[in-house]
């Protein structure tokens, strides 16, 4: 049986104790991962404690159970929720209703009602979680998948093979609902090889056909709500194609991919990555947001895997220079970007050892030769180095192009070149992050006051995901955003106290808080004294 995790939330700190002491919460397959005691708090304790189940009051200050609830619903559907109320209304019955309440609880609970609801809460997680897992389902499921010739198609379309004319009477054939949208965006998800250990139980591992299967439900599942897409299978992995229109955004997309990621962890105990590529204005282009999401996913070796990898993240934003199709450029591409010293060495080796096994015209070996310093080139523009400077080391590599004896020395010239990129590259990639980084506690500092300020406004302002911002955020300054904005703002609060003669609901809505009594709770929180007792110390 599953242990899952917990969390209550209450304003009356004696009930929270009561119920943790009073119910034998182990035998019932649960664990209490912690307690809030206003909705506020428990938002942000259920972004790190990541509970399975949340008990809550529906009259708590600052954020009511029904507004907790809500919230929990748009960014954590999976969350089941039980709701505590000594209000028999049918109102909050009907608002708890509309809200997907998993239990809507009259007090006083006693124990033993309490252990029933429990039980058939656990119950419930056990048969989500064996739907997921249950091999016969899914090899059900793996035989009724999508027609053959829906996802020929599909794979067809994001290579370009399709033509213009032919591609919006195809999607309504096949009811590919993402047409009429003002851009689209391609996503592809890489299943991580799980190991499996001795003796384990019949699984998904032993099955690996059926766990693509298993992600995409879950990844459907997920994303029906909120947007119009498509999945379909390709040869860089599970491939969705989505339609951003004017109910949802591109920021809102990645966000939610982030999520998909840690619920797939959780419920089916696999690990995927999802590349994002550049969004399309032109469906008929998608093919280019499906190959730099591919792309996006190379970047694995670097910000690691489980989780999403946004391609405007990673590299500087196309300005329409030549991109390298063929595979041994994009190889060699790769390598410069994300690879090592050894493997760069070795990728370059292997590509002018063609000449030796070709057995053709010194000219057409120049040719080849020049092919790959054209390739070296044009990455180069793309990161904006200084080509003089590089191509004049040992004397440039005109020199080189000579006759056959000059071939080692060109290979050596050429495996240089590749490892300064591939430093330069990753010291402007750190670079980059500070900078951002260093641009978003500017923002902060001058947009405090606003009390709707929050990381996707950052994000949108910064051209970023707020996963990968989150991640980046937390490890340049050792904090969480909200952590960050939290000090900023009673920093200030404290020296307007010290200050000026500002009323205490004054100051708090010039540091950005709405709510004077929950400006005082953080307040008091970090400090040990109301901001009125603080001023009069």
């Amino acid at each position: 049986m599953s242990t899952y995790r917990i969390l209550l939330a209450d304003d009356e700190e004696e009930v929270r104790k009561a119920i943790i002491r009073k119910i034998d919460w182990e035998s019932l397959g649960f664990e209490v991962a912690g307690d809030a005691d206003n909705g506020e708090e428990a938002l942000e304790k259920i972004e790190q404690l990541k509970p399975d189940v949340v008990m809550t009051d529906i009259r708590m200050p600052y954020m009511d159970g029904l507004s907790l609830t809500a919230r929990i619903r748009q960014k954590y559907p999976s969350i089941k929720v039980l709701i505590f109320s000594g209000y028999d209304d049918f109102e909050y019955a009907q608002q708890a209703i509309k809200l997907n309440v998993t239990e809507y609880i009259l007090k006083p609970v006693n124990v033993e009602e309490l252990t029933e609801i429990l039980n058939r809460v656990r119950d419930s997680l056990d048969e989500e979680i064996e739907q997921r897992r249950n091999v016969r389902l899914l090899r059900e499921s793996y035989q009724n998948s999508l027609p053959i010739i829906r996802e020929l198609f599909l794979n067809d379309f994001v290579r370009g093979d399709i033509p213009d004319g032919e591609v919006t009477p195809k999607l309504e054939e096949y009811g590919v609902d993402i047409l009429g949208a003002r851009k689209w965006l391609a996503a592809v998800i890489s299943v991580e090889p799980e190991e499996r250990e001795e003796g384990q139980p019949l699984s998904l591992q032993q099955e690996q056909k059926l766990i693509p299967i298993s992600v995409r439900q879950l990844v459907e599942d997920n994303l029906r709500e909120y947007f119009r897409f498509t999945t379909f299978n390709s040869t860089g992995g599970i491939t969705i194609i989505a339609a951003i229109d004017g109910r949802n955004t591109q920021t809102s997309f990645i966000d939610l991919l982030g999520d998909i990621c840690k619920e797939i962890r959780r419920i089916l105990e696999v690990t995927v990555t999802i590349g994002v590529g550049h969004s399309s204005q032109a469906l008929e282009e998608i093919g280019r947001s499906y190959q730099s999401a591919i792309d996006a996913l190379g970047y694995k070796a670097i910000v690691g895997a489980g989780g999403t990898i946004y391609i405007n993240d990673m590299e500087p934003v196309s300005r329409g220079k030549l991109k390298l199709e063929e595979k041994d450029e994009a190889e060699l591409e790769a390598q410069i970007k994300f690879g090592t010293s050894e493997s760069i060495g070795e990728t370059v080796r292997g590509l002018m050892a063609r000449m030796d096994d070709a057995k053709v015209h010194a000219s057409q070996c120049q040719v080849y030769q020049l092919s790959l310093v054209n390739c070296v080139t044009r990455l180069m523009q793309q990161y904006d180095m200084d080509l003089q400077q590089i191509f004049e080391r040992d004397g440039g590599f005109a020199r080189l192009m000579g006759n056959g004896q000059q071939r080692e020395a060109f290979t050596l010239w050429l495996a240089q070149v590749a490892c300064q990129m591939n430093e330069s590259i990753n010291q402007r990639r750190d670079s980059t992050t500070r900078q951002v980084i260093e641009e978003a506690k500017l923002y902060i500092q001058e947009h405090y006051p606003d009390p709707e300020l929050s990381v996707e406004m950052i994000c949108r302002q910064l051209h970023m995901s707020p996963a990968y911002f989150s991640t980046m955020f937390r490890k340049e300054t050792g904090k969480t955003y909200v952590a960050y904005l939290t000090e900023v703002r009673l920093s200030k609060a404290v020296e307007l106290l010290n200050e000026t003669n500002d009323k205490t609901y004054v100051i708090a809505r010039k540091v950005g808080y709405q709510e004077q009594n929950y400006f005082s709770y953080v307040f008091k929180k970090k400090y040990g004294v109301s901001p009125t007792k603080f001023r009069n110390v």
